[in-house]
């Protein structure tokens, strides 16, 4: 059985960086810079999910409005329109998901609330160690 986003989220954590969407680009960037992260979920009311705001982002706001952009809320540069995923979508439809839409981060939501992301890397960890597990098995099996 593939593994899930659940299985993921117990082997790396729950822990999620977020922002609220008033904060600033330039406070968001250096969110991203501080943590070594690619993406920040923006939260509102009750921890649910507004935005996402991740490096290409920074990328787009300084195109389109330069270094004044540092300065504006990161509400206005986000990606408002967030695909998300619950605990039992399974890696190959997060892998589907994110290679079709081309992006590299996706929130999981447990009843409605954010309850961690999963990023491209973690998902090609998972398939890793289940391509290693079954290679095992194979080996066992060959072995008797």
């Amino acid at each position: 059985m593939s593994a899930s986003a659940r299985s993921i989220l117990e082997q790396k954590g729950r822990n999620v960086i977020t922002i609220s969407p008033s904060v600033t680009l330039g406070e968001a960037a250096r969110v991203l810079d501080e943590n070594k992260i690619g993406a920040v979920v923006v939260v509102g009311v009750e921890n649910r999910i507004v935005g996402i705001f991740t490096e290409r982002d920074v990328v787009r706001a300084l195109g389109s409005a330069g270094r004044n952009a540092f300065d504006q809320p990161v509400s206005g540069f986000m990606t408002a329109n967030v695909y998300r995923c619950r605990e039992e979508t399974s890696v190959n439809e997060l892998m589907e998901m994110m290679s079709s839409r081309r992006f590299r981060h996706v929130p999981v939501e447990d009843a409605g609330k954010l309850s961690g992301i999963i990023s491209i890397g973690d998902v090609v960890k998972s398939r890793i160690r289940e391509i290693e597990a079954e290679a095992e098995h194979i080996k066992a099996y060959i072995a008797g």
